[in-house]
């Protein structure tokens, strides 16, 4: 019952992502690429909150509880928080310079703000560095949904599956299917999680009793220890700031903000955003549910919420539960295939070995990146499988670098595109050497202070180079205008 379900679910969502393309014959490459920044505040809203809560937050989080306690917690939920506030100012500003400059992708970002194709390379080819993880953090995920409701479909099969849907959804309609899916996939991550939740809640008469049965059980996992190895405080801490400013700096997730049909819609979903936080509390409960009343999970903590599911529910409802987590994955896998793809063909082929060719060629490139993108994700999944939250980890090294360049031509006008790129380059080195050095100076996350090296050589080499750019926010700018040509 439950697999049929799921099954039934996603046709309804290749039903919906047919729907976004009604009335078009043909797309641009803007219309592909960015929905033809056309989404008004809900179905702009849905893609965004679709990116930031993805399979990671139903099977990833509860997984990371179950493995190590209330630190996971402390800091799943305190990066988000402080990420809204940091969104609320920065996002509008980034939208408007994507509609001032035309830009469809990062990279177009740059290369127009600061006339450099040089920087353009740099920053396409560190988005695409450090996106590889972020696939493979969604098939991890529907990797373990197949290890519990379907344990003899062979996995890389079932992933295949997962990768060919996601395809599916590029081709019909670009950037517009995964915004219209979104209704349904958070329909369901929602239901799901507030109806396990309550059931654990009613079965085990009350939130207190799971606790106090933690607490017997393992009471260092509803502490969070003041010094130690990566669950003490100063990495919690550091780890919330360094992930909260490279909270809406991934590639992806500037051009999903770039789908917006105007700077006010991306502030009035940035309001909203933070009511989707109301889930937590039913999957922190959940669980310690699984920690306190359920076995055999230590060998895959990520199974927690997914066990949880199938133990308090009848086999429609865990239907449902399962639905919501591989659309959740599956969305998210569409949307960040499409905007790495972007990268690829727009501005490393069509940028470099091929700038004469037509926007029909450019969307045809795209879509085969696409297919790319997630065959080495399905393949990375296979041979090299690894604990969710590191994957998480390992992107946001990359995603956060971008931060300082971000800042600068939104607000500096001294940057310069030398600075600003070997600030990120040394970022990134910083970040890497640390992270495969094994190193965790004064006990901090690696990637913050790989951010601070990166900001002192933006700061440092802009101030010893020539040349200025008029920042975004001092751009008399309307939405009604055309974008600025590249020869501004």
């Amino acid at each position: 019952m439950a697999f049929a379900v799921l099954i039934f679910a996603l046709l309804v969502s290749l039903l919906l992502a047919w729907m976004s393309r009604r009335n078009r014959k043909s797309q641009s490459l803007e219309d592909f690429l960015v929905a033809g920044r056309s989404l008004g505040t809900p179905l702009f809203y849905l893609l965004a909150v679709g990116e930031i809560y993805s399979i990671g937050t139903i099977i990833g989080f509860p997984g990371g509880i179950y493995a190590g306690g209330a630190v996971y917690a402390v800091w799943f939920l305190g990066y988000i928080l402080l990420a809204y506030p940091v969104g609320y100012f920065i996002n509008p500003l980034l939208w408007q310079a994507g509609k001032l400059y035309g830009a469809e992708t990062g990279p177009d970002l740059f290369y127009r703000h600061f006339k450099s194709r040089g920087l353009m390379l740099v920053v396409a080819l560190a988005s695409l560095i450090f996106v590889i993880p972020w696939g493979q953090l969604q098939f991890s995920g529907l990797e373990v949904l197949l290890e519990a409701f379907a344990p003899h479909l062979n996995p890389a099969l079932g992933l295949t599956l997962a990768g060919a849907l996601a395809f599916g959804y590029i081709l019909i309609a670009g950037m517009r299917a995964p915004a219209m899916v979104s209704i349904l996939k958070d329909t369901l991550l929602i239901a799901s999680i507030l109806i396990v939740g309550i059931a654990v809640i009613i079965i085990a008469a009350g939130v207190i009793p799971i606790f106090h049965h933690v607490a017997r059980v393992s009471p260092t996992f509803l502490t969070v220890p003041k010094s130690g190895p990566k669950n003490a405080m100063p990495y919690v801490l550091s780890t919330i700031v360094f992930q909260a400013l490279g909270f809406y700096t991934s590639p992806f997730g500037i051009q999903y903000n770039f789908t917006a049909k105007s700077k006010a819609a991306v502030k009035k979903a940035q309001m909203v955003m933070p009511l989707y936080m109301i889930m937590y509390p039913f999957l922190i409960i959940s669980a310690f549910f699984s920690l306190a009343y359920l076995t055999g999970l230590n060998k895959n903590p990520d199974l927690s919420f997914i066990a949880a599911a199938m133990h308090v529910l009848p086999g429609w409802l865990v239907g449902v539960v399962a639905a919501g987590a591989a659309l959740s994955a599956i969305l998210v896998l569409a949307g960040v295939s499409l905007a790495i793809s972007s990268v690829a063909a727009k501005n490393l082929i069509n940028g470099y070995l091929a700038p004469d060719a037509p926007e029909s060629t450019v969307q045809r490139w795209t879509k085969v990146a696409v297919g790319i993108y997630l065959f080495i994700s399905i393949l990375l999944t296979v041979l090299t499988p690894t604990l969710m939250l590191n994957l998480i980890n390992t992107a946001y090294y990359g995603f956060t670098q971008f931060f300082p360049g971000l800042m600068a031509l939104l607000f500096w006008r001294k940057a310069t595109p030398i600075g600003v790129g070997i600030g990120l380059v040394g970022g990134d080195v910083a970040a890497l050497a640390m992270y495969f050095g094994h190193m965790e100076p004064w006990g901090l996350n690696l990637g913050l202070l790989a951010l601070v090296v990166n900001i002192v050589l933006t700061v440092g080499i802009s101030l010893i180079t020539p040349g200025t750019r008029t920042p975004i926010v001092h751009r008399n700018f309307r939405e009604t205008q055309d974008s600025v040509s590249l020869a501004d």
